[in-house]
């Protein structure tokens, strides 16, 4: 427990540019807190003491905003960042190394028995406000956009976003229609992906204007 725990101090020092002493991230950072609390709980459930693991879990939750079911299995070097909103699911399993930004949800569909909730794989970076639903799996070293709701399997390596999501990168290589980047794709980078939808809009508008130009010099001959 103490060596997680210092795993999971040191992942975020690293990774936060405003984490100043590994002192602030260990008593000041609402994510390391929840992820400390949630190894008790954890611990607690698989010894059979479900309600003492229940009471953690709800007070943790209240304390941070971060709700993680007992049962779920978290790995080691998990980083919450900010963290309120973030709901974990009983079945979920959040891989090592994962990155896990403000208002995500790994939840069920209200459908499935049994395993309900997805599988993140290893290094795997959730934006913010995503929503992942359904019992799949989210393969190692992916990229979930901010706000993206994802209901299918995604493979290794690949970035997905939008609603439904959609795949965009696999491999580095860009699957989407070809768009300018407007810089260059961080680890951490939540916002600078490419859309689908809006590429293909975009696309849709430029022919129309096209089209608009060539009736009017149509018109004037």
């Amino acid at each position: 427990m103490i060596s997680e725990i210092k795993q999971d101090v040191n992942v975020v020092f690293e990774r936060d540019p405003a984490a100043r002493s590994r002192a602030q991230v260990f008593f000041l950072y609402p994510g390391v807190r929840a992820i400390i609390n949630h190894r008790i709980a954890h611990r607690l459930n698989q010894s059979g003491h479900h309600f003492l693991a229940d009471w953690v879990s709800k007070r943790t939750r209240k304390k941070t905003g971060i709700e993680i079911h007992p049962a779920a299995k978290i790995g080691k070097g998990v980083f919450i960042d900010h963290g309120m909103g973030v709901v974990i699911g009983e079945t979920a399993v959040v891989g090592d190394y994962c990155t896990i930004y403000q208002g995500v949800t790994l939840g069920g569909t209200g459908k499935d028995k049994g395993k309900r909730h997805p599988t993140i794989g290893q290094n795997v970076t959730i934006g913010s406000g995503a929503k992942i639903l359904g019992p799949f799996t989210v393969g190692d070293n992916s990229k979930v956009a901010a706000n993206a709701v994802v209901l299918n399997e995604i493979p290794p390596n690949s970035t997905c976003v939008g609603v439904p999501a959609h795949i965009v990168k696999r491999d580095n290589k860009r699957i989407a229609p070809a768009a300018p980047l407007l810089h260059p794709v961080a680890d951490l980078d939540q916002i600078h992906i490419p859309d689908p939808v809006s590429m293909e809009l975009c696309t849709l508008r430029t022919e129309i204007d096209r089209i608009k130009k060539k009736l009017e010099e149509s018109e004037h001959d």
